[in-house]
């Protein structure tokens, strides 16, 4: 028995427990709140969507958790000092949906579309130059699976593409940087940051002031990551300020966002409801079952999520 360990509406929640025990015939995944208190010690194993971790407590034998999210920072920070592992999923598929997304709305930004948007607000028809993708240069900050599958998509389209990591990546036809002198040297040349490094005590707030500033005036921000990777306040000031000319937020630190918050109303940003990279329901199914398969059959725990770095 394996339980299945997460917040979700109901509905949705159902429809997870369902797809996973079609993919694996030979087990039998349970909502957790449907197993019993003398099952609860014989799990060894759970698949877990964004959790209530008070939940996990309640299950003394587990030896590793599979998430079906991609992020689990929240799981890292409660897991800290335990000795539970954690599986995160790693998807192609969630690779090339980040992939589109991080195009489709540099794009959006590249070809002045929050601009012909508020013109068209004022009956206004000016058309402006067109600056060809050679000349746009975009950098990314994360160059994990996603960052990667992003840059090479941005790549292949005729952009100029740079990427930032913690530490040294090389990927063909592609700029990279590491540490904290790279990361300055790489914002001070670019015209979009898109965000995609994961949330760790090291990327907390890394989108601030002092890097907002480095960025070349006139230059856009694009959030596909988390939302507390950006100073939120201090974005707003660049914005106001004329320093910083867009931002797309695809995430937020309390999400869903306030129907108070005056992010929704700034004229120049661009909010989405974190609808980027969704997971795969098929995919992401086909993946754990795979690694579990592979568990019971050889006692080894897929790769897990480094507790220190938090990926």
């Amino acid at each position: 028995m394996i339980p299945f360990i997460s917040q979700l509406p109901k509905v949705e929640k159902t429809l997870w427990i369902s797809a996973l025990n079609n993919a694996l015939p030979n087990e039998n995944i349970v909502d957790f709140n449907d197993i019993t208190p003398d099952e609860k010690p014989h799990c060894k194993l759970a698949i877990v969507a964004n959790p209530d971790t008070r939940a996990l407590t309640e299950f003394k034998n587990l030896i590793w958790l599979h998430s079906i999210w991609a992020g689990v920072e929240k799981l890292m920070l409660s897991l800290s000092d335990s000795s539970i592992e954690v599986v995160r999923l790693t998807d192609p598929m969630l690779s090339k949906t980040m992939a589109e997304a991080v195009l489709a709305w540099s794009l959006y930004i590249h070809r002045d579309m929050p601009r012909y948007a508020k013109q068209q607000q004022n009956s206004l028809w000016q058309q402006h130059p067109y600056l060809p993708a050679s000349e746009r240069r975009i950098g990314i900050l994360g160059l994990g699976e996603l960052g990667q599958a992003s840059a090479e998509q941005l790549q292949q389209n005729g952009f100029n593409v740079m990427g930032w990591s913690r530490t040294q990546k090389r990927i063909a036809n592609i700029s990279t940087y590491c540490g904290d002198e790279g990361l300055a040297e790489m914002a001070s040349q670019i015209d979009i940051l898109v965000c995609l490094l994961p949330l760790t005590p090291a990327t907390l707030g890394i989108v601030n002031k002092a890097l907002l500033a480095l960025l070349p005036k006139g230059s856009s921000v694009i959030n596909f990551a988390r939302g507390a990777i950006i100073n939120t306040e201090e974005l707003i000031i660049s914005l106001d300020s004329g320093h910083i000319n867009h931002a797309v937020l695809d995430v937020f630190e309390h999400e869903p966002l306030s129907t108070k918050s005056a992010l929704w109303q700034h004229p120049d940003i661009t909010i989405l409801p974190h609808i980027s990279a969704p997971t795969n329901l098929n995919s992401a199914c086909e993946i754990v079952a795979k690694n579990i398969i592979t568990f019971r059959a050889t006692g080894k725990i897929p790769a897990t999520v480094n507790k220190t770095t938090g990926y």
